[in-house]
């Protein structure tokens, strides 16, 4: 073991989360140029943010408007239906994961950021041209929920290889902000799919919203696909994994490597994503969007004013998964974590009281409070997931981590949280619910330790396999 390193396997932040090294050199290892890490952290922003506003326009959608287009006959669960193809995409996000994973792990981080990028583009695209029911009949929901299955794969390769190009490539001091790269990607697809939303509200209002409106942010997407593929074309291989090329050190089994020795880890990371997951899609699933503005619900807001806030929410999110990067390279990334959750479960807590009043203003509030926690929990967890995981199996385990916790987390978030306010008569359910998963991302977060600093690069793999979950051996 490193002598840097503590005896319990960690790497406290000190002298050695401030060293400028390159996050994946060596003595003798490949150095990546201060023009390739901001290339590279500017590629991995568009490209998270293309996918994420794909993936959100289908979740706004789904609590605008497809119960009306693709589940009407369903009557007063068509809501609800729709709300669960927003979940079912999750199931499919391990399936993207461990396909991501194993090339990720093999071939390389670039040539899976390309594929997920595409396929994104493509489900998303015929989205935008898929007939509804009354013209099609029952072949337009399958078809629905092929394309939101296709969807998930793509986003289940997407995350781990856009957070290892950044924290791969970035110096091991600047981790945290380098990693809050690709997690802006969230809050900017969330910024720019409500905002597209909402000016098509204004552009095609009512029932020519529901005819032909909603289709348009869909089609938009094919240019910013094309926009995101031009960038992600010009930047480099992740330093780390050129150097495991070189070596011909790739994994050849990552995924069986990773469940015979680091199982227990990939759960508990999964469980610390969840916490954050079910929260945030309050608001990216879509069931803001629809309690808000449901004609028979208790408030029938404006669609266009409830637009605007979760626009505006977005922009706060934004500005704290930032902070959050940059306070996890001074504070490390389980204290930057611990602060996230208290924040997030007040937001929680003051969320519905404020939503319930029936006011835009206070209904904008009670977002960007909530979304100040969310950011806290989400703007450390490219850094803290990438240094949780050996070099050669890295690929794999973030990604997986990952997937899973969605599915643990946000997958039917929505579905759940609009069940128990029709079985409860109220949203108190809600924030129990949401104060519960908050609690249970806490307690996985304290279970791991802090690894702030770590080497990345395949030198230091026997330092890396030193489980950072408390009370496990080296596996």
């Amino acid at each position: 073991m490193s002598s840097s390193t503590a005896p319990d396997g960690s790497t406290p932040p000190g002298p050695i989360a401030n060293s400028t090294a390159p996050a994946g050199s060596t003595p003798t290892g490949p150095v990546a140029t201060l023009a390739e890490r901001r290339r590279v952290v500017f590629a991995t922003v568009i490209g998270t943010t293309v996918e994420w506003y794909d993936f959100f326009i289908y979740a706004s959608a789904a609590g605008l408007v497809f119960g009306q287009a693709f589940f009407a006959p369903l009557g007063a669960n068509s809501v609800l239906l729709s709300f669960a193809t927003v979940g079912v995409s999750f199931l499919f996000r391990p399936l993207g994961a461990f396909l991501a994973g194993h090339l990720g792990d093999k071939y390389g981080r670039k040539l899976v950021l390309m594929a997920t990028l595409i396929m994104m583009g493509l489900a998303t695209t015929l989205i935008g041209l898929l007939p509804t029911y009354a013209t099609i009949g029952v072949a337009a929901p399958i078809l629905l929920v092929l394309l939101r299955i296709l969807q998930g794969v793509s986003a289940g390769g997407e995350w781990g290889g856009a957070v290892l190009m950044a924290v791969e490539h970035a110096p091991r001091d600047k981790r945290g902000l380098f990693g809050a790269g690709p997690q802006t990607g969230v809050p900017l697809g969330l910024l720019l799919a409500s905002g597209v939303m909402a000016v098509m509200a204004m552009i095609a209002p009512g029932d020519e919203f529901l005819r032909w409106g909603w289709r348009v942010p869909f089609l938009l997407s094919v240019v910013l696909i094309l926009v995101g593929y031009y960038v992600r074309r010009k930047v480099e291989e992740s330093p780390v994994f050129a150097e495991l090329a070189e070596r011909r050190q790739e994994a050849q089994m990552p995924i069986l490597r990773l469940f015979r020795r680091h199982t227990v880890l990939v759960l508990v990371a999964a469980l610390v994503f969840a916490g954050n997951n079910a929260v945030g899609y309050m608001t990216t699933g879509g069931y803001i969007q629809n309690y808000s503005t449901d004609p028979e619900g208790p408030l029938a807001l404006d669609r266009g004013p409830v637009l605007w806030a979760v626009t505006g929410s977005a922009v706060t999110w934004l500005l704290s998964t930032i902070l959050a990067g940059w306070v996890s390279d001074r504070l490390g990334r389980r204290a930057t974590y611990l602060l996230g959750w208290v924040l997030q479960l007040v937001g929680v807590v003051a969320l519905f009281p404020l939503v319930n009043t029936g006011s835009i203003g206070l209904l904008f509030a009670g977002l960007a409070l909530l979304t100040v926690g969310l950011g806290f929990t989400y703007g450390p967890q490219a850094a803290f997931y990438t240094e949780l995981f050996p070099a050669s199996i890295r690929f794999s385990g973030v990604s997986i981590s990952y997937a899973i916790g969605a599915i643990a987390g946000g997958a039917f978030a929505p579905t759940i949280a609009t069940a128990l306010v029709s079985a409860t008569g109220s949203t108190t359910s809600v924030t129990w619910y949401l104060a519960g998963m908050t609690v249970i991302g806490l307690l996985a977060t304290l279970v791991l330790r802090d690894r702030s600093g770590i080497p990345l690069g395949p030198d230091h793999e026997a330092e890396q396999q030193v489980s950072p979950v408390r009370g496990l051996a080296k596996v």
